[in-house]
């Protein structure tokens, strides 16, 4: 088991989940999953989930239903990037079915280090980098992992980061 590992739980709603986004209230919720009929627009199937349940999870069972209980041979699905994972890939594969599917486009000079580099100051909860700036604790993610950043305005002038890669 994973020691950095905090899973947050409702002392109020066991089944509700910790959900933190950008741009959204952070708290314990759910989330309602809803399919679209593309040709008139219809939401056809809502699915309801705790707030920590990635939007990708329940998809291929909804698929499923949706083709059982309307008779739908489906032959291609447009997804955004959150589907972008293995399980849904094979999943279409499986099933025969041409799946669209975004993908995020990540920053080639965004330079990331490993949590190796970093001393934790088990005190004040936090990670100090190598050249003495100090990472304050940010988020928990969907997965119950802690994540720690630096200030930004700091890390622009830092002499690693200005340096050629």
């Amino acid at each position: 088991m994973n020691e950095d590992k905090e899973v947050k739980v409702s002392t109020t709603d066991q089944d509700s989940g910790y959900m933190m986004r950008d741009g959204k209230p952070e708290g314990f919720f759910y989330l309602d999953h809803r399919t679209v009929d593309v040709k008139y627009n219809l939401i056809t199937d809502v699915f309801v989930t705790a707030g920590n349940v990635h939007d990708s999870v329940p998809y291929l069972s909804r698929l499923d239903r949706q083709s059982e209980r309307f008779g739908f041979h489906v032959e291609a699905v447009a997804l955004d990037s959150g589907y972008l994972t293995a399980p849904i890939c094979k999943g279409l594969e499986t099933r025969k079915i041409f799946g669209v599917i975004a993908h995020r486009r990540f920053h080639s000079t965004q330079i990331l280090y490993h949590k190796w580099q970093f001393t934790y100051d088990k005190e004040r909860d936090l990670y100090v980098c190598s050249q003495k700036q100090e990472l304050h604790y940010r988020t928990t993610d969907r997965k119950g992992y802690r994540h720690y950043a630096s200030d930004p305005g700091k890390c622009a002038s830092c002499p690693i980061y200005l340096a050629p890669i």
